[in-house]
């Protein structure tokens, strides 16, 4: 390669978070093979790329306007203020108008002011674009403004609707870096029919390659023995190698050897048989080699009986896989030594994460201190291949024998296995869902989510290549959003999944050498960024140990270390990676602090980096080192779906999914949600801990907050509203641990959630007794707001009740679309969220099987639990505010 190839390769490594070069760790070429072979899709999805369309990528949607935002509108018509340089101008438009029929209005109604904008006289309007004020977000194409995410957000928020008219960006800044590799198309590495490779009439002389299917011997593995630099504690153990062939996790024969004395080096020199044959090996079939270990038998003479062994536990100490048909097709031949992977303890890891890790093909990077095991597979005077078929009419089953004895090939599928097979194929795999479901399925919330889930699907398969890798890279190429978060989602994978490193470094890898120069700048600035304030946040939990130690000190150090970053090259602005449209400027350092919590996040205020912005409020951050955000994030993104469904039935439920990402291993960013504060703040600043039981606080304080009665009004419709939407969410979702520090508020009267860490019904418990005494949080003071007490009700609790019946029969309705989205998250690392069972949550929660009228009254029914146990979740947030109070205290007398 050139050097500029190498230069080019070293920057690609330093965004990925990993050398996708490094090929020390693995025992065939599939690394450099896949990184070749995606050049083929790659270059397909850029050469129908629309490069002004990818360049502005202009954020819409499909689904109709809900009824709830066209009451917003006046005869189809709204006011847009365009602003060209210090001036602007006011015009009215259909809904139904598109970016360029907007654009002939404005010029239309302005041709007599072309001079007093600045707009010169040998321009029109074709020329221009429209461009949200403050952000990087366009209005381009031929849809109507109605379908437009941020025309939707303007009505939803009752904002005025300000653009900015500029010239397009310029698509040579997307322009991709031409590659000098040898391309591997998609017809390398696929095999022949089975009749081109087989020796079957064949004059041998000829014969180059064998057929898979020619193989009537059975699999075999030949155990040479396991080594291990330093051994674990476990004295007068036994060991034992437990081998298997899987094909994904379906078990297909299993044998082990002998028991042998556990010691740094062990060896059996045996062949293990497996009662599978060879011709019968599917592709992506592997070999599970498992180190298990128990305690030495002892042997004992009880009376009347002979020497008995006393059982013992196995447990499995160290695990690796081993394709036996490559990605080329080929048998795997001859010897093999496999580093392998540490089992976790239990404290370590989640069981979920432990399932799809025990899947991994790679084998275990650090080579030095691992343990091996060296095996044997038989050898053959030629490569055995896997054939991709046979020829069209031979027959329809592969390898075997059929029930008569005589070998299969010989007759047609039989017609009733022809309809069975038909049927299968036609069949819609989202059939249980509704029109309306899959119409969901294609907006950009949804996308999002099932990007987190698909990408922790590709652990399951066996080869890097695979559809499910291109259907990623594909739609991350097409839209700068999508691969946006595609490129943030993989990065923290790669920095937090030892076991899939190089899978999903080289999609990660695909994508970036297709996205364009312009992202790639982008990329590089965020990536400086967050390494930067990584750094500056670790420095900071070394000066001050203790967990509520924010003293001037630690402030005035952190302040200094932000002023040497910010002058010594520290990007000058960068795209928030929580969301995209919004880039930040230089940081505000004197509104910057620590936070009293034991991982000590940092607060951070940066400018506004755009200069059409209208809003004078900072961005703000909270960058958090310690912290896996991923499950924080897979929520947050739920929420967002729920709150596309209500949209569908005309409900706005008020929810405030603020913006979290993962950017690393536990590392992230949250948007920092402007005039909130959480409960226990507002309940503490009047009367400290006591506060918990004082219902009239929280409605004196949003009362204080409204300069009118008008606004006061509005605020306590908004809570209504935003705390019916959260109770149902936070009830179908199981999410726990709720208290007065994790439930926040706005000036304006949105109430919102934060912290997800115990979701599905897994709830904590102290002493086997769950901590959780309502379905969801409905305190007094919360009731008190809405003008009730007690047993009391209102016009306002009354409407309370109408929107969370309404809010909860909605999501019933999409129950099969809840369902797969949760399924799909199965093993996805989040350690709630492993087996059906913890999905069976969530159909019990909706009443799946019940009527309409038996759901309504089950939530009603969860309503009033919620108002006779409000007493006992105003203890907890008294005890809440009690420790914090008293942590306060230990932390300023120190």
């Amino acid at each position: 390669p050139s050097q500029e190839s190498v230069e080019y390769q070293r920057y690609l490594n330093y965004l990925i978070g990993y050398d996708v070069t490094d090929v020390s760790n693995v025992h065939d070429d599939e690394l450099e093979f896949t990184r070749r072979k995606l050049l083929t899709p790659r270059r397909i999805e850029l050469s129908e790329r629309d490069p002004k369309l990818y360049s502005m990528d202009p954020w819409m949607t499909r689904k109709p306007l809900p009824e709830h935002l066209l009451s917003k509108i006046n005869n189809g018509h709204i006011l847009v203020v365009i602003h060209i340089g210090t001036a602007s101008q006011t015009i009215k438009v259909s809904i139904d108008d598109t970016p360029t029929l907007v654009l002939a209005s404005f010029f239309a109604k302005t041709s007599n002011k072309r001079a007093l904008l600045g707009i010169p006289d040998d321009v029109c309007e074709t020329d221009f674009v429209l461009r949200v004020c403050g952000r990087e977000e366009y209005l381009y194409g031929e849809k109507p403004l109605e379908n437009f995410n941020w025309i939707r957000q303007c009505l939803k928020n009752g904002e005025e609707i300000h653009l900015v008219l500029e010239m397009p960006p310029d698509p040579d800044l997307d322009l991709v870096q031409k590659e000098d590799w040898a391309q591997v198309d998609d017809c390398t590495g696929v095999a022949g029919t089975h009749e081109q490779l087989t020796i079957d009439e064949k004059d041998h002389e000829r014969v180059f390659t064998i057929s898979m299917w020619d193989c009537n011997r059975k699999f075999r593995v030949k155990v040479l023995g396991i080594d291990i630099p330093s051994l674990p504690k476990v004295p007068e153990f036994i060991v034992y190698i437990e081998a298997s062939i899987f094909h994904g996790q379906q078990l297909l024969a299993q044998e082990r050897t002998t028991s042998k004395t556990f010691s740094e080096e062990v060896l059996w020199n045996c062949w293990l048989e497996f009662n599978i044959k060879i011709k019968d090996l599917p592709k992506g079939a592997c070999l599970n080699l498992q180190v298990i270990c128990g305690k030495q038998p002892q042997i004992s003479n009880s009376k009347g009986s002979s020497y008995q062994e006393r059982k013992t536990k196995s447990r499995l100490l160290y695990y690796v896989n081993l394709l036996l048909i490559d990605h080329r097709s080929l048998l795997r031949q001859g010897e093999f030594i496999l580093h392998m992977w540490k089992m976790p303890e239990k404290s370590e890891e989640s069981s979920s994460s432990i399932n799809a890790d025990k899947l991994t093909s790679a084998t275990n990077p650090d080579k030095a201190s691992s343990m091996a095991i060296a095996i044997l597979l038989d050898k053959y005077c030629y490569p055995v291949v896997l054939p991709k078929s046979r020829d069209v009419g031979r027959d329809w089953a592969v390898g075997g024998e059929d029930a008569e004895g005589g070998e299969r090939g010989q007759r047609e599928m039989p017609n009733h296995l022809k309809k069975q097979f038909e049927a299968i194929v036609g069949t819609d795999p989202l059939h249980p869902l509704s029109p309306e479901d899959k119409e969901l399925l294609d907006t950009v919330s949804v996308l999002l989510c099932l990007c987190v889930c698909v990408l922790q699907a590709v652990k399951f398969e066996p080869y890097h290549d695979s559809a499910l890798v291109r259907f990623l890279l594909k739609r991350a190429l097409r839209s700068k959003r999508i691969g946006h978060f595609l490129f943030w989602f993989l990065r923290s994978e790669i920095a937090q999944s030892k076991h899939y490193q190089q899978r999903y470094a080289v999609l990660l890898e695909a994508y970036l050498r297709g996205c364009g120069e312009n992202m790639l700048q982008d990329f590089r600035k965020q990536v400086d960024m967050t390494e930067a304030l990584q750094k500056v946040t670790r420095e900071i939990k070394t000066m001050s140990a203790d967990k509520y130690d924010v003293t001037p000190q630690v402030v005035f150090q952190l302040r200094q270390k932000l002023e040497n970053l910010q002058s010594s090259g520290l990007p000058e602005s960068f795209r928030v990676p929580y969301d995209p449209g919004l880039r930040a400027g230089a940081l505000l350092i004197e509104q910057c602090k620590v936070m009293a919590s034991k991982k000590k996040p940092l607060w951070l205020q940066f400018k506004r980096a755009d200069s059409t912005t209208l809003s004078k409020d900072p961005i703000g951050i909270i960058f958090k080192d310690g912290d896996d955000l991923r499950q924080d994030m897979l929520i947050l993104q739920i929420l967002l779906i729920m709150e596309s469904i209500w949209e569908t039935e005309s409900l706005d439920l008020c929810l405030l999914p603020y913006g979290c990402i993962s950017t690393g291993n536990k590392i992230g960013m949250i948007e920092i949600v402007k005039d909130a504060t959480t409960i226990a703040n507002i309940q503490q600043s009047v009367v400290g801990s006591t506060g918990a039981f004082k219902d009239e606080i929280l409605y004196q304080w949003l009362r204080d907050k409204c300069v009118s009665e008008d606004k006061f009004q509005q605020a306590v419709e908004r809570f209504l509203y935003s705390c019916g939407g959260y109770c149902v969410a936070t009830y179908v979702l199981g999410i726990g641990d709720r208290h007065n520090d994790n439930i926040m508020i706005t000036e304006s009267g949105n109430l919102f959630h934060i912290d997800f860490g115990h979701i599905l019904g897994n709830y904590k418990s102290f002493m086997g007794i769950s901590k959780e005494w309502v379905p969801f949080v409905l305190t007094p003071d919360f009731l008190y707001v809405m003008g009730t007490s007690g047993k009391k009700s209102s016009p306002h609790f009354q409407k309370f009740q109408d929107v969370c019946v309404k809010a909860y029969l909605a999501l019933r309705h999409h129950t099969n679309l809840l369902i797969i989205l949760f399924s799909m998250m199965l093993m996805t690392g989040m350690p709630q969220l492993t087996s059906k069972e913890d999905i069976e949550y969530i159909r019990e929660a909706l009443t799946v099987g019940r009527s309409e009228d038996e759901a309504q009254r089950h939530l009603l029914d969860q309503i009033e639990i919620c108002r006779e146990k409000g007493w006992m979740v105003q203890i907890n947030w008294f005890v809440h505010l009690v420790l914090g109070i008293k942590q306060g205290v230990e932390k300023r007398s120190t």
